[in-house]
């Protein structure tokens, strides 16, 4: 890793990802550049000296308002895709658009959960979802076991990492314009709708369901072992929805976190590997994660689903029991580029006993 020399003019310093070297290795007369992507995580736009800066204008002139931008550090191009290309840059036919579109975690349930001395309450009023309890990421329980003691101890919005299709959780994306300048009921522009979602998973970890728990095909999987889903609101209308087609309330609170120019929303949950699940294997918690610590967790007291005592989520942190892997995974949206991404933490309760089978 290096940086480039920005003291003279730079056309254009670009690599291939593996996968594309890999393609080009064939030698077979298939590979062609069909797209590409640019981005500008390193550059800083404050530095560009015309009369609106706090500076004033570049005492040389016009030609020279960009020179530091230019002469920015910029790092060598990167062939690995995870890494690369962190701020991708849009293109959009319409010039006159004055606000463009976000995506936002719709974390509302309507109910409380108390872990310790902190309730937190659910944005929105409405029934299914996945809130942010506990340690402020998605959590997925990758076993039977594990989903019994967070499901006995109370604590609702925990997926169902080993059956998917049970339990009500799952995490949900809108798009939409979010400004309180615009009236609730303002349509956006179809040319900013985002009907085509793409999600990247790291697929040692977990892979993508649909809400009603049905395993999901990824389109591609990278040398890096991360899997990329593609969804649409044609094909995959349960996960793919229009939220301006919704029967919800414009008036606030609604359901929609959105507060005008809603779009589409995207639905899904997520499922645990068989790495994850395997029964008395801990080898991926000890390689990717850690265990929780019984100086910042304090889980509510278990309740009649647990009289021995064996699914006490603290009895299991205070014995070192309770894993967990951190992990995100990555929504983008196909039509204006703009990217999101979701923190997710697998757990695993080594002690715990899963108590819809016995």
């Amino acid at each position: 890793m290096a940086f480039l020399d920005s003291s003279g003019d730079i056309i254009l310093d670009a690599v291939l990802t593996d996968t594309g070297r890999y393609r080009l290795s064939k030698g077979d007369g298939s590979f062609s550049i069909e797209k590409f992507a640019l981005g500008d995580a390193e550059i800083n736009y404050a530095l560009y000296r015309n009369a609106n800066h706090v500076n004033g204008a570049h005492p040389s002139g016009s030609a020279y308002y960009d020179l530091e931008i230019l002469q920015l550090p910029v790092l060598e191009a990167f062939t690995n895709n995870v890494s690369s290309m962190q701020s991708k840059l849009m293109s959009f036919p319409k010039t006159n658009h004055l606000y463009l579109p976000i995506m936002k975690k719709n974390d509302g349930s309507g109910k409380e959960t108390k872990i310790g001395s902190v309730v937190t309450t659910g944005l929105r009023a409405w029934t299914s979802s996945t809130p942010n309890y506990l340690v402020g990421v998605h959590l997925c329980a990758v076993d039977g076991a594990t989903n019994s003691a967070f499901s006995g101890d109370g604590i609702t919005g925990v997926m169902n990492g080993a059956f998917p299709s049970d339990g009500g959780a799952f995490i949900q994306i809108e798009q939409g314009l979010d400004s309180l300048d615009l009236s609730p009921k303002l349509a956006m522009d179809s040319s900013l709708l985002e009907t085509q979602w793409l999600v990247q998973i790291d697929n040692r970890l977990g892979h993508i369901c649909s809400t009603s728990g049905d395993k999901q095909n990824w389109s591609f999987l990278d040398d890096d072992g991360v899997a990329l889903y593609a969804f649409d609101s044609t094909t995959n209308p349960n996960m793919v929805q229009n939220i301006t087609g919704d029967t919800e309330s414009y008036t606030l609170p609604h359901t929609s976190v959105l507060k005008a120019g809603r779009g589409f929303r995207l639905r899904f949950k997520i499922g645990a590997s068989l790495n994850l699940q395997t029964p008395g294997s801990t080898y991926w918690f000890d390689l990717l994660g850690s265990a929780f610590s019984t100086s910042t967790t304090n889980f509510p007291a278990s309740i009649s689903d647990d009289v021995v005592g064996e699914n006490n989520l603290d009895t299991r942190v205070d014995a070192g029991e309770l894993l967990y892997i951190d992990s995100i995974i990555r929504i983008t949206g196909e039509t204006t580029g703009y990217r999101l991404d979701v923190p997710v933490r697998f757990v695993k309760c080594t002690g715990c006993v899963d108590k819809l089978v016995l």
